[in-house]
């Protein structure tokens, strides 16, 4: 494959799954779907994760960064609220940034260390930004010490979350992947 078409087929490719997230996101805002966290009900499960995974799969780190800000200028657009979108974005971008730490995925044991690592990031760089941004932003609901305590709640939802953005887009490239010849080329590095 030549490198015009490369390019335009990652180009191509990352368009359409950061239009995914965003249907993603506003068919389940509007639909009501969006699943709250029986622990802590401010947080919502949601699937806008999983095109921001298959972009990284598919088309490298670069590809899940881009479609992890349309989620982002998708969601700010829709809320216009900026906290909750860079929250978002933030969180789903640690995830593939914790995954790229280990980019043989190839056997079985580099893909748990891979999904391991996405995990363990988004929860570390969540628990931070939450300590940052709950006292200062939502001063009149959270104390730093509150922020500290909801820590566990909100480290088990990131869990929960990153599994499914993880696994829907680990799913998905599966059934895919050796079909579009520019993954097989992808993933083989």
């Amino acid at each position: 494959m030549n490198s015009l078409h490369t390019k335009t087929a990652k180009l191509a490719g990352t368009a359409v799954l950061g239009a995914l997230t965003v249907v993603f996101d506003y068919t389940l805002k509007f639909s009501g779907l969006k699943i709250p966290f029986p622990l802590f009900p401010t947080l919502k499960f949601d699937f806008t994760g999983i095109p921001i995974v298959l972009s990284y799969l598919l088309f490298g780190f670069s590809s899940g960064a881009t479609t992890s800000s349309i989620a982002f200028l998708a969601i700010l657009f829709r809320s216009g609220d900026a906290i909750g979108p860079l929250m978002k974005a933030i969180a789903e971008l640690s995830t593939i940034a914790g995954m790229a730490l280990f980019t043989r995925r190839t056997k079985k044991i580099g893909k748990a260390i891979s999904i391991t690592l996405g995990l363990v990031l988004r929860v570390a760089v969540m628990s931070i930004v939450n300590l940052i941004v709950l006292p200062i932003f939502y001063t009149k609901y959270y104390t730093f010490s509150e922020a500290v305590l909801l820590l566990p709640l909100i480290g088990v939802f990131n869990i929960i979350q990153g599994s499914i953005s993880i696994f829907g887009g680990l799913i998905i490239h599966k059934a895919i992947a050796g079909k579009i010849p520019l993954t097989t080329q992808r993933l083989s590095s």
